[in-house]
């Protein structure tokens, strides 16, 4: 096998391997609250959240594909180099996601992916290459890096907010409700997990899709952007199978260590998060589930007992989504720069 069909074979087992760590990182934000409030055991919350994380991909659009396979530009770089250099940078996300699931803390793969990819590009044909979106933002266009980084910045405070609102809301109606509601809201919670699994395999497994068609087109595999039905079918594949065997580390953290979830709280941070990551989707905005799921939940607490929420635990994570860009790109460069000294680039 010569070098090109060697860089073609690792990219795509590297999107298989991000993809799968994907899933395998963000399973616990998806099952953690209907754990926590016994709404379902966990076989039973791992076939739903699988099933229907496979369904999200194939069904959702490829609008977050698109936006992430276009921020960073290499058309005009030797195949053998580009795929590289997008090899390092999801090397760079998937050891970062394994890191922070090790860890136990909740963490955005869509971070560590553009920050993979960025410094991947900028170590290795500098900062022109990659589209930051900067200057089109001053003439009302939200594309490239600029785009990734609002989605990534806004959705947050969307979870806390409307999981803070939600919560006010339901607290209000069922005001006078006796303890078997929450019989009922855990039922309900059947149909809210689907959503929110469905949610996140159409904006999650999107990225993989993008970055795997990317691939295809810098290697003149395909003609132009356009994700093939076989990338959707194997992007959802890897992230529903990583979700199905799921990082039990990351749920204790969420389910336990924000606030003390109850049915309620569990139903209204599975609305939240499902329907502001769905949002999200449709408009080609790729978001962090770990990072909605966790702001909801915030929220929700705040909105009901501030100083039951443990914002210590929930300084932790802020500052772990802080560091996860810089640090998957400087891992990024890192590789590249290894790569380069064995003059494999």
């Amino acid at each position: 096998m010569d070098s090109f069909w060697l860089f073609i074979t690792l990219a795509i087992v590297m999107v298989i391997l991000f993809d799968f760590t994907n899933g395998f990182h963000d399973a616990s934000n998806m099952v953690a609250s209907v754990i926590a409030c016994q709404a379902m055991t966990p076989a039973q919350s791992v076939i739903i959240v699988g099933g229907f994380t496979f369904l999200g991909p194939l069904l959702g659009g490829t609008a977050v594909a698109n936006t992430i396979g276009k921020f960073v530009q290499l058309d005009d770089v030797p195949p053998e180099l580009s795929l590289g250099i997008v090899i390092c940078g999801l090397f760079a996300a998937t050891a970062w996601n394994f890191i922070t699931w090790w860890r136990g803390l909740p963490s955005s793969s869509s971070h560590a992916l553009v920050g993979g990819l960025s410094g991947a590009v900028v170590m290795s044909v500098g900062a022109d290459h990659v589209l930051w979106g900067f200057g089109q933002l001053l003439e009302g266009e939200i594309t490239g890096v600029t785009k990734v980084l609002l989605a990534l910045f806004l959705s947050p405070l969307a979870g806390f907010w409307v999981g803070f609102i939600l919560q006010r809301i339901t607290l209000f109606l069922f005001r006078a409700a006796s303890p078997l509601l929450n019989r009922e809201l855990r039922g309900a919670q059947w149909l809210s997990t689907a959503g929110l699994a469905f949610a996140h395999g159409a904006n999650d497994a999107q990225k993989s899709m993008g970055i795997l068609t990317l691939c295809l087109l810098l290697s003149g595999q395909i003609d132009s952007f356009e994700v093939p039905l076989w990338v959707m079918l194997l992007c959802a594949s890897a992230i529903t199978l990583g979700t199905v065997l799921g990082g039990w580390k990351i749920v204790r953290t969420l389910a336990f260590a924000i606030y003390k979830i109850r049915p309620l709280h569990a139903l209204n941070s599975q609305i939240t998060s499902g329907g502001v990551v769905f949002m999200a989707s449709l408009i080609g905005a790729p978001v962090s589930t770990t990072h909605v799921v966790s702001s909801s939940i915030m929220g929700i607490g705040a909105s009901e007992r501030p100083k039951a929420v443990r914002w210590k635990k929930a300084k932790e994570i802020a500052v772990t989504w802080l560091l996860t860009i810089p640090g998957s790109a400087l891992v990024a460069m890192f590789a590249y720069g290894l790569l380069a000294l064995l003059r494999m680039v």
